[in-house]
């Protein structure tokens, strides 16, 4: 039972509510937590210089980079990459200034699932951002990293959802997150979270920097180009300029696998033909020469120091991975995941934004969790793991894999078509040395996470003393 003893000027404010599940909800006892700030307390749209949303205008999307710019939704903002997001078009897109980002923002999800922030890096910059993206623009009256971790703290989540309204789609707005009261921290205190998240976004600008220069090293020493779309098949908008997929071919090249003219593609043979280095099949560089996935278990939730923490597709794509915590009851731990791994989203949708055939590579955040079924599991064996997982995750990587696609409504790719995809074999020092790049740049990923983490935890400690007793 809760119970909790509430000031007539509490009742008198909101016009004399007095049901008990308003007044002991977690939203007000967070605003009691706050009034109770031994500092002095101001609002957010105080110490912003600006708390807007983008333009609502009608959006043309396009498929080539040189015409468009990346255009990020209220779940992209939380994304380690922005490989899979739509590019909305350069010249009808109007307002574009107004519409993108700007590095040192906290970005604020607006609609849908409501209250999550991403503090914007050098990789947000100059992207564009729906209107179910709230921007806050910090003034320095406050440090804008601190103003973030206040807000992603779960304090500061429980204040921004305390606003929403709508009756199918949730919604918060720029003036009501203005007026959440935000205590005027300390300046060493301020200074130490700042640069915990500042250093937090630097790191994963260095990361995705490497990650882009491996897949340079690759495609160089292979002696590949980027991919057009004329170089493969895909399912969504075409312009009209695109020639028809239409190809024949011979009966005996017909398998048992597959008859289906996207297996097929022309295009995609083409694209594999032009690969003129020494290629080996996938299953010829994995161990055991197979993949795995998870074995589905009963998820029972329990505290985080009582069990391992379960990770669907839709979340492990996040920079800040948020899964939840099952019991270990009935689950195998060697089928936890281990430092190295290469994932593969397995199940999904033929969007081009979609998840649906995007790699990972396992880091430190990964190493011992549990992840769905969701996805294919490899361990490398003859090339090293991070070389792989650069390959895979390439654009050639990406379209081979969907090339491999079954199904209708919910895809998957075929099991062995996917370990024929081709896996480029060019010198062991260069392998090596993109093996090298990646894992340091996942490093890097992690460390920016725990430097976040850390950050968070001090603003949620700091407020936690206040109301100790």
């Amino acid at each position: 039972m809760k119970t909790a003893t509430i000031k007539i000027q509490a009742v008198r404010n909101i016009n004399y509510r007095t049901d008990a599940s308003y007044h002991l909800s977690d939203g007000q006892n967070v605003q009691r937590y706050i009034a109770s700030s031994p500092y002095p307390l101001t609002t957010i749209g105080h110490i912003s210089e600006d708390i807007f949303i983008g333009n609502r205008a009608k959006r043309v999307y396009v498929k080539d980079i040189e015409h468009g710019i990346p255009f990020l939704s209220s779940s992209d903002i939380l994304k380690a990459n922005f490989d899979s997001v739509k590019l909305a078009s350069k010249k009808y897109t109007p307002e574009i200034e107004r519409m993108s980002l700007k590095k040192g923002w906290t970005l604020i999800s607006r609609s849908g699932t409501i209250g999550n922030c991403a503090f914007a890096n050098a990789k947000h910059a100059q992207k564009l951002a729906s209107e179910h993206v709230i921007r806050l623009i910090p003034n320095n009256i406050l440090r804008g990293g601190l103003v973030y971790a206040y807000l992603a703290s779960k304090y500061g989540h429980s204040l921004l959802t305390q606003g929403t309204f709508g009756a199918v789609i949730q919604h918060i707005e720029p003036a009501f997150v203005g007026s959440i009261a935000i205590p005027m921290f300390p300046d060493t205190f301020q200074q130490e979270v700042d640069d915990l998240i500042q250093n937090s976004a630097k790191l994963r600008e260095e990361a995705t920097d490497m990650l882009i220069e491996a897949e340079y090293l690759l495609k160089k020493e292979a002696g590949l180009r980027d991919l057009v779309p004329e170089d493969y098949d895909y399912y969504g908008p075409r312009n009209a300029e695109r020639k028809v997929s239409c190809f024949t071919i011979k009966r005996k090249d017909i398998t048992t696998t597959t008859i289906n003219a996207f297996n097929l593609s022309e295009r995609i043979r083409k694209t594999k033909a032009s690969i003129t280095c020494t290629t080996k099949p996938l299953r010829e560089v994995l161990l055991g020469g197979e993949t795995f996935s998870s074995t589905s278990v009963p998820s029972i939730e329990v505290k985080p120091e009582h069990g391992v923490m379960f990770i669907n597709q839709k979340d492990i794509f996040d920079n800040i991975i948020k899964g939840k915590w099952v019991s270990k009851r009935n689950i195998s731990l060697d089928r936890l995941v281990e430092y190295g791994e290469v994932i593969v989203a397995c199940d999904g949708t033929l969007g081009e934004n979609e998840l649906f055939c995007r790699a990972l590579f396992a880091n430190e955040d990964l190493s011992g969790a549990l992840i769905s079924t969701h996805f294919i599991r490899m361990k490398s064996d003859g090339v090293p793991s991070g070389y792989l997982y650069t390959w895979l995750n390439s654009d050639y990587g990406f379209r081979f894999i969907r090339n491999c696609q079954a199904g209708t409504k919910l895809c998957h790719p075929i099991p062995k078509m996917f370990l024929e995809i081709p896996v480029p074999i060019i010198s062991e020092e260069s392998m090596n040395k993109i093996d090298t790049m990646v894992k340091n740049a996942y490093t890097k990923r992690y460390e920016a996470n725990n430097c976040e983490r850390k950050a968070i935890t001090m603003v949620e400690q700091e407020i936690e003393k206040w109301n100790k007793y």
